[in-house]
């Protein structure tokens, strides 16, 4: 229901009596002396401008853009998103000279820098003007669960890994084995990777460096005996805790 807007001169013309039903009616409550009607008067103008200044807050608060939250997928790929909403992404240019970082709408450049700074200036900037193009919303928009799997499917591919249900894993050139080189997740934003077999779970900065990790564990002496990989390569009392614990887990696999 709205109610009209009275001004303290139109007020101050009404009768007490009319004063004390348009304070009924707008549930303006005078806390000062009810007999006269500079109270009532005063009553209604001070409720007038805080139910006005509650109807602005809340517009204001409606209009208000939502904040922005960056999602690093890799060093040079950085997506924008405004709640589950993706708003713009940055990508990183080789092939250009100097202005290499791009800011990507709807698949499509809008703005080029020569710093990521820059770029994130520009969508933080444009995004809180609502002058920054309208990402079109997707038909199925993907979960954050698929978001993170096909950032690690995408990145795993660079590799030539593949993924499996309890890890990710690399395939030898020469028996054609699978060896698993570990796990990469991501929680509450966070990237970490889990190496080999471990449990332990590391940080990570992005996806990209979580994967490029598991790259560089050494896979190429399981096909070896224990023996040979460990007692005659280097002494037991040299080993390192990783390599000391596989000992043991394939030493109780060959006594079962």
């Amino acid at each position: 229901m709205t109610y009209p807007i009275y001004s303290q001169q139109a007020l101050s013309r009404y009768t007490l009596p009319r004063l004390k039903r348009i304070a009924a009616d707008l549930g303006a409550n005078p806390t000062e002396d009810k007999r006269a009607a500079e109270t009532w008067v005063n009553a209604i103008i001070t409720h007038q401008s805080t139910q006005l200044q509650k109807v602005t807050d809340e517009q204001a608060q409606a209009i208000a853009p939502k904040p922005l939250t960056i999602v690093e997928i890799s060093f040079d790929h950085h997506e924008y998103y405004a709640g589950s909403q993706l708003i713009a992404s940055i990508t990183h240019d080789d092939s250009h000279l100097t202005q290499r970082w791009v800011v990507m709408v709807n698949d499509k450049e809008v703005f080029r820098a020569n710093t990521l700074m820059r770029c994130d200036r520009f969508i933080c900037t444009h995004y809180k003007d609502g002058s920054l193009p309208v990402q079109e919303k997707e038909t199925t928009p993907p979960t954050t669960e698929n978001r993170i799997m096909a950032h690690i499917f995408n990145e795993c591919q660079n590799y030539g890994f593949e993924i499996l249900n309890d890890g990710i894993y690399t395939r030898n050139t020469q028996d054609g084995k699978l060896r698993k080189l570990g796990e990469v997740g991501c929680t509450d934003g966070n990237w970490w990777v889990k190496e080999g077999c471990s449990d332990q779970q590391q940080y990570s900065n992005s996806v990209y460096d979580a994967v490029r990790s598991l790259s560089m564990v050494d896979v190429s002496c399981d096909s070896k005996s224990i023996f040979d990989e460990y007692f005659l390569e280097q002494p037991l009392e040299q080993l390192t805790g990783d390599k000391l614990q596989r000992l043991l887990e394939r030493t109780e696999l060959v006594i079962a």
